[in-house]
């Protein structure tokens, strides 16, 4: 199936042609096309061209207007205030286009991909071996989740990476522990759940962080033991691999709980990079990029001081003979960029990370494994907020269990479609409730800029009024019961039909969904998809208010209006599909 040229881009190239017609310099210039509550649509674009043509705006506009061909898709265009054109889509285009959309047989309502379509490597989700999932894993796996699906759906190569905490000095101390207190990870039974292999690996780190403070011999044993594991020692190797495969567990059963895809060999840990760590400083120090100060191997940059005004540098190498988290960030980049070819690395980490990330992209461009041919992109994002404005955390002051929140959030949503629920079993309200709930606690996520910060209110996520998920579930679930209640009579284009305004507003931003996507990928920005499909729901919810469905007055009405909700339903279900929220048939 082709892609479905939006009528904003052929009201576009109507105009492009007219201009070049008129001012044979202007060919390619932009029109400067936007949506407008005057007409349809609204072209600013004239007034630059006037004046670098030293035209009168108004006289320039009048020209363009006289070589535009009407008909097919403009119905009419004007000259309105000082140049700005005025542009009135024909009712019969609307439909037409919707209907071409309507008739893609693969699902994509003829969403074009991308034309220079690359490879993308995306790293999100970086939970830490050995402790507990909390709010602040949220976002990155969201924010992360939404980009993938948004890059592989304009046709983009994408390549998930979750860069775990799997190593460092906590390792010694966990695996001495361990091998002196062998059972300790041991499953009485077949399967453990998430939360039981959580529970054994938080107790186990409590007693080993106890014995590490209060017991000097032990704390020399641990130290060996990040030695033996540096090392490689196949037995300390051994013991690292239980905290890892424990803690997958774990990791898998909350990524379920979150409705997302999680794959193994996606997985590649800190400690993935290690064997590249010592060639990664050579490559540097060889080159220059990085040099020895105080023993340590160090990048300087002009514009990063301390409070002092003294040069902070990047630490590469400690001078201990250690490596820091600039080594495998360092290591990771030339992974990504020489052995899985990206033309783009996204890393989706919180922004206060967001000097190290500018240290580390500055040392891999001097380095020259980026340049302008690959890039790498922080999507930083802000903090999760309680309903006070301040950091969410319990009443005790602890960090809120990721586990928690989302069962909350699952428990409430489920009241809500309890309370609304009229034809559902006990198993579909359980499984809408888990729909409606992580839905909440996506879009709440992504409805944000990534950059900001968002209050986590949960009474305001699962209510039914305002720009949350459930209002578009219910959208959703709304056309689907419409769509029941026809029966025999199908949805059906009636391209010779005139158009109630509230169906024009609803067709021709359906028709709009393919730059929405578009822009949204382009920018890593899931929050502007999400403002289309709030959008797109409360124009279906006029619409179905001024527009009556099943009792129009024809039979051709009755199916373009049956049309028309099944479009929008489609565009609903693909779009919050990109968010990774589910859009259930029944609520």
């Amino acid at each position: 199936m082709a892609s479905v040229t939006s009528l904003s881009d052929s009201v576009q190239q109507h105009l492009a042609s007219a201009l070049s017609a008129t001012l044979p310099e202007a060919a390619g210039a932009d029109p400067l096309l936007r949506r407008s509550d005057r007409a349809d649509f609204q072209a600013n674009g004239i007034l630059a061209l006037a004046k670098k043509a030293k035209a009168n705006p108004r006289e320039l506009a009048t020209q363009v207007v006289s070589q535009v061909v009407t008909g097919d898709v403009i119905k009419e265009i004007e000259v309105s205030g000082p140049g700005f054109l005025n542009v009135t889509i024909a009712d019969r285009a609307i439909t037409e286009n919707l209907a071409a959309r309507y008739a893609d047989e693969t699902g994509r309502l003829g969403v074009p991909t991308a034309a220079n379509a690359g490879t993308t490597v995306i790293d999100y989700a970086q939970p830490n071996v050995a402790k507990e999932m909390h709010v602040g894993h949220l976002r990155s796996a969201v924010i992360g989740d939404a980009v993938v699906q948004l890059l592989e759906f304009t046709g983009e190569s994408v390549v998930r990476r979750h860069h775990i905490g799997d190593w460092g000095t906590q390792f010694g101390m966990l695996i001495q522990y361990l091998d002196e207190h062998p059972h300790e990870l041991d499953h009485k039974a077949a399967q453990v759940t998430g939360e039981e292999a959580m529970s054994n690996l938080d107790s186990l780190y409590k007693a080993a962080r106890r014995k590490f403070d209060s017991d000097e011999e032990f704390k020399t044993r641990a130290r060996r033991r990040v030695v033996a594991l540096q090392a490689g020692d196949p037995q300390t190797l051994a013991m690292w691999q239980k905290f890892v495969d424990e803690s997958k567990i774990y990791f898998y059963s909350v990524f379920e709980k979150l409705d997302m895809e999680i794959r193994d060999p996606d997985i590649v840990g800190e400690s993935g990079y290690n064997d590249m760590l010592a060639e990664t400083c050579r490559l540097l120090e060889e080159s220059g990029v990085a040099v020895r100060s105080e023993g340590a191997l160090c990048v300087f940059f002009d514009d990063i001081k301390g409070p002092e005004g003294n040069p902070v540098p990047l630490i590469v190498q400690k001078s201990d003979g250690g490596y820091g988290y600039a080594a495998t960030d360092l290591s990771a980049i030339r992974d990504r960029v020489f052995n899985l070819k990206a033309n783009s690395i996204i890393y989706v980490v919180d922004a206060r990370q967001s000097l190290h990330f500018k240290m580390v992209f500055e040392t891999a461009r001097r380095a020259g494994w980026l340049n302008d041919d690959v890039k790498a992109y922080q999507l930083a994002f802000g903090t999760v907020l309680g309903k006070d404005g301040k950091p969410f955390k319990t009443r005790e002051g602890e960090t809120v269990r990721l586990v928690d929140l989302l069962d909350e959030a699952i428990d409430r949503a489920s009241a809500v479609v309890r309370e609304k629920a009229q034809d559902l079993s006990e198993e579909e309200i359980t499984e809408r409730g888990a729909q409606v709930g992580i839905g909440a606690v996506k879009y709440a996520d992504l409805s944000t800029s990534a950059n900001r910060d968002y209050k986590f209110d949960l009474d305001q996520m699962v209510s039914l009024n305002g720009d949350t998920s459930v209002y578009l579930q219910y959208a959703y679930a709304r056309i689907q019961s419409i769509l029941r209640k026809a029966g025999e009579t199908r949805p059906v284009a009636h391209p010779e039909l005139e158009l109630a305004d509230a169906e024009r507003a609803l067709g021709l931003h359906a028709d709009a969904f393919a730059e929405s996507v578009a822009e949204a990928a382009t920018e890593y920005a899931p929050h502007k998809l999400a403002a289309y499909l709030y959008q797109l729901a409360s124009l279906y919810t006029t619409f179905y208010d001024k527009c009556p469905v099943l009792k129009a007055e024809t039979k051709e009405q009755v199916e373009n209006r049956l049309f028309l909700c099944d479009v929008t339903a489609r565009t609903l279900h693909q779009g919050m599909a990109l968010l990774g929220i589910r859009t259930p048939e029944k609520l």
